[in-house]
């Protein structure tokens, strides 16, 4: 099943070593099939409020997310943003293309 790094990034600013990162990330993201499908766009917010920059990033499934994250790739480049932007990373596991909220609801009301 598909999975997501996503990343909130506080603060981001323009930095030589950023750049290098932006240069750099696809090769560590290739070997784990990951791809882009969000990279720092502006954000319209509809509800609340949201600072910062989003990035979303697909692999086909936990294992290549947990593996790209931890490889020693990533791990070379990483300090390059970290060092300049803070931000918080969560991998996540979508839904199955059949997903109904629905049943979600339902097991949820039968809780209560």
């Amino acid at each position: 099943m598909t999975a997501y790094a996503f990343a909130h990034l506080h603060h981001s600013a323009l930095h030589p070593d950023i750049v290098e990162y932006i240069d750099r990330i696809q090769d560590t993201l290739d070997p784990f099939q990951g791809r882009f499908l969000l990279h720092g766009p502006p954000a319209e917010v509809v509800e609340g409020s949201f600072e910062g920059n989003l990035v979303l990033i697909a692999f086909p499934g936990l294992a290549e997310a947990r593996a790209w994250y931890a490889s020693p790739a990533y791990r070379e480049i990483l300090h390059l943003r970290t060092d300049h932007i803070a931000g918080d990373i969560v991998l996540a596991e979508g839904v199955a293309p059949d997903y109904d909220p629905r049943a979600t609801a339902a097991t949820l009301r039968a809780a209560l």
